[in-house]
């Protein structure tokens, strides 16, 4: 893999020397390119060798739909990302296993953000976003990401796990660990050692909770671990795989809201007249929600593994062949996307991306995600003329999560 590979022309790269993998490439912002000539000329891609092994990449929508649709075929097992885990330290979580026993784990979590849940959480959510916004300063450049993005998201995570309130910052801080991992996404900013000490602290933690939860009654609870700890399909559940559904949980419920609301902010800057669109008509929030995590594709990625010898549009592919499919190329596939690479909050057909994946896999928080970052944008254009960046954001190491790790800006009162 070529040492800076996000500065060449990817029109002079060899097409069998692509490696989009490399986690350079998306902390530069570089990809772009790369997945639009894979697009054009070669959608179904076989890389060789990277830091994450040999991989095939598949990066048009319908390529990836079929390749959703078919689960015998394209496992999720025994990981939805690239990198391999350490063997020594291997968690399971349900987003990474296939039907039946997926379907039955998953449908024992989603009373916690089913749409009667939502309701009652759409007040609290409310105050909770008020709160922030009337802590912030005027006039005076801050982090968003550190102040309203992170902030938000740590609050939620608490609620849903029913996490004590005081201590909430460690649920983010298990999030950005069970992401950081030079083997899995390519992120090198923290050791193997201590991210499992992290992880097993996050562990130690939740196995009280569920131990304590476990004896009490259920009734009326729809927190993640009432739920789990009181269903059967988690009653077998060993200690690695209760980690790995409760990191998939925690990670889910993060990055999606947490990303798109700094990406948001960074969009509206980048698009002036579409800021000026939504100052004029504020009934175009939801749709431009949708637009906004078209655009930021939070989790750029999911793996399947060929489960047996297959073939896909004429390439063979063989059992045990990582399959990359690429969430973030595919919401910039012009022929699924007019226009794809503007960002525009009145788009026709807005919700026809796949940031949220597709079929049995498909984000089951995806409108508690779309709730917050419209109540938050209603909140912010109560308070304010503009959210202003006024430096360059630095944006996450990885190949998984397309993040923003600091965006400085300034807010201009009404």
């Amino acid at each position: 893999m070529a040492e800076m590979q996000e500065v060449l022309d990817p029109y002079s790269i060899p097409l069998d020397e692509f490696d989009v993998s490399d986690p350079q490439l998306y902390e530069n912002d570089a990809h772009w390119p790369y997945f639009e000539r894979l697009r054009k000329e070669a959608p179904i891609h076989y890389c060789k060798d990277s830091l994450f092994g040999p991989y095939w990449s598949i990066t048009r929508y319908a390529d990836i739909m079929d390749i959703e649709k078919d689960t015998l075929t394209y496992s999720s097992f025994p990981a939805v990302v690239m990198g391999d885990q350490d063997p020594k330290f291997t968690v399971e979580q349900f987003i990474a296993m296939d039907p039946p026993k997926h379907d039955s784990q998953r449908k024992a979590v989603t009373a916690a953000v089913s749409p009667k849940s939502l309701s009652q959480l759409e007040p609290v959510i409310r105050r909770r976003v008020a709160g922030i916004m009337s802590e912030l300063p005027l006039g005076v450049k801050f982090d968003w990401v550190e102040r309203v993005s992170i902030e938000l998201t740590t609050q939620m995570l608490a609620t849903l796990f029913d996490f004590p309130f005081e201590r909430r910052s460690k649920l983010t801080f298990w999030s950005d660990m069970a992401t950081s991992s030079e083997e899995i996404a390519g992120d090198d900013s923290v050791s193997a050692v201590d991210r499992q000490a992290a992880l097993q602290e996050c562990l130690a933690e939740f196995t009280a909770i569920w131990q304590e939860r476990a004896h009490q009654s259920p009734v009326g609870k729809t927190d993640f671990i009432t739920l789990m700890a009181h269903s059967s399909a988690f009653a077998n559940m060993g200690p690695m795989e209760f980690l790995g559904n409760l990191l998939l949980l925690i990670v889910g419920g993060n990055d999606t809201t947490r990303n798109s609301l700094s990406g948001g902010v960074l969009m509206l800057n980048e698009n002036p007249a579409e800021y000026e669109k939504l100052c004029l008509d504020q009934s175009l929030i939801p749709s431009m929600v949708s637009e906004i995590i078209r655009y930021q594709t939070p989790v750029m990625h999911m793996r399947r593994t060929a489960a047996k010898d297959t073939q896909f549009k004429g390439h063979n592919i063989k059992a045990g062949d990582k399959v990359i499919l690429w969430y973030v190329s595919a919401n910039r596939d012009e022929a699924k996307i007019m226009r794809p690479d503007e960002f525009i909050i009145d788009r026709q057909g807005v919700r026809n991306h796949i940031s949220f994946g597709f079929g049995v896999h498909r984000c089951m928080g995806n409108r508690l995600a779309e709730m917050q970052l419209r109540i938050v944008w209603e909140e912010i254009m109560k308070r304010f003329r503009r959210v202003q960046v006024v430096d360059i954001p630095k944006r996450l190491k990885s190949n998984f999560i397309r993040g923003i790790t600091e965006l400085p800006v300034v807010l201009i009162p009404h």
